[in-house]
């Protein structure tokens, strides 16, 4: 039988990690784990970079920040190691967390490490070869939007996470930070940027009632069952998961989710296998969540704007590194094309009504 699993591979230039320094911590760590050290690298994400280490037969994930940023609170390890050893109990599709470390001295960075998740992730297609039928893109929809469902109704306070954020105010916080985050890392002038900010903080609705989120949920954040590809087994990434409005949440995974009738450029930069026969749409998705979830939804076509202005800072701010010089990964060259993409994106949301 394939196996369509998701697969680790060697180590990108100038990301190397200092295994002279890191052994001897490992060694301690786990003291009754022998045999050679190795370390392979995840090599899709972004933004937080993701290695696994073998101890012999042992295998464990490593996250640290990316090397060269300046936007600590969006790569603060420790808050990451803190949300999932508290989530984990209460959440078993977060991921394990092992240990954290602080010492800068071993990987230039804070670091944690955290159990393996073993399955499938489906980026802007599905793995070559894994079948991928009308039925199953369906249900995977569902079970995507009803995860996110249940993620909004845990109890946050129950399981100590009350002081992750504070929701007074998240909206306007969001609207403004992101704002700001986009001037901090600007590299080029580009009108829609202005049109945009003004518009945001003239048309804020009141914000919905406060929940647990993710932040940054799309389809290859969540690892899938390789024994049932409509299976969701763990969601990943928490760097910037927070207590605030769950129609942001909802918002950024419509804002990567792109439909057939969309337009050619949005089509060139899909994230997922959204516009794949028998996938739902953006509109199904918010009318699935609304019935699960009771919450309103008239306003999504602010939050779709929001989330992919939010999206499109995000990249700027990887792409200002790779300007910059602090990071070698020639992913990032064509970046500021996907900036505009998504900054027409945000204004075209502006101006219609519809997701």
């Amino acid at each position: 039988m394939a196996d369509f699993r998701d697969y680790p591979e060697a180590v990108r230039t100038g990301e190397e990690l200092d295994l002279a320094k890191l052994e001897p911590f490992l060694r301690s760590s786990f003291p009754t784990e022998p045999g050679a050290v190795a370390v392979e690298q995840f090599p899709s994400g972004h933004s937080n970079l993701t290695y696994l280490l073998r101890i012999g037969e042992r295998e464990i994930v490593l996250r640290r920040p990316p090397y060269g940023s300046k936007v600590k609170t969006a790569h603060d390890m420790g808050r990451e190691y803190r949300v999932l050893s508290k989530l984990h109990s209460a959440y078993p599709l977060a991921p394990e967390v092992l240990l954290y470390c602080d010492d800068d001295s071993l990987l230039g960075a804070p670091f944690y490490l955290m159990q393996r998740l073993r399955g499938i992730i489906v980026r802007r297609d599905p793995p070559a070869g894994l079948p991928f039928l009308a039925e199953t893109a369906r249900c995977l929809g569902e079970s995507f939007v009803d995860n996110l469902s249940r993620l909004h109704g845990l109890n946050y306070n129950a399981i100590g996470l009350d002081s992750l954020g504070k929701p007074q105010g998240y909206l306007a916080r969001q609207v403004t930070g992101w704002i700001d985050r986009y001037y901090g890392s600007q590299t080029h002038d580009l009108p829609e940027v202005g049109r945009i900010a003004a518009w945001l903080k003239e048309h804020m609705p009141a914000m919905s009632e406060a929940a647990l989120i993710h932040n940054d949920y799309k389809y290859d954040n969540v690892v899938i069952d390789s024994e049932d590809p409509t299976r969701i087994i763990g969601v990943l990434d928490w760097e910037m998961s927070t207590i605030g409005d769950p129609l942001t949440d909802l918002g950024t995974a419509l804002a990567y989710w792109v439909d057939p009738q969309d337009p050619d450029e949005l089509q060139k930069i899909r994230w997922g296998p959204s516009t794949y026969a028998g996938s739902l749409t953006r509109a199904q998705l918010v009318e699935r969540y609304a019935r699960v979830t009771g919450r309103d939804v008239s306003r999504m076509p602010f939050y779709l704007a929001l989330a992919r202005f939010k999206i499109a800072v995000i990249v700027q701010q990887i792409y200002c590194r790779y300007h910059r010089g602090m990071t070698k990964d020639a992913r990032f060259a064509s970046m500021p094309e996907v900036v505009k993409i998504l900054l027409r994106a945000s204004v075209q949301s502006i101006e219609s009504p519809s997701i």
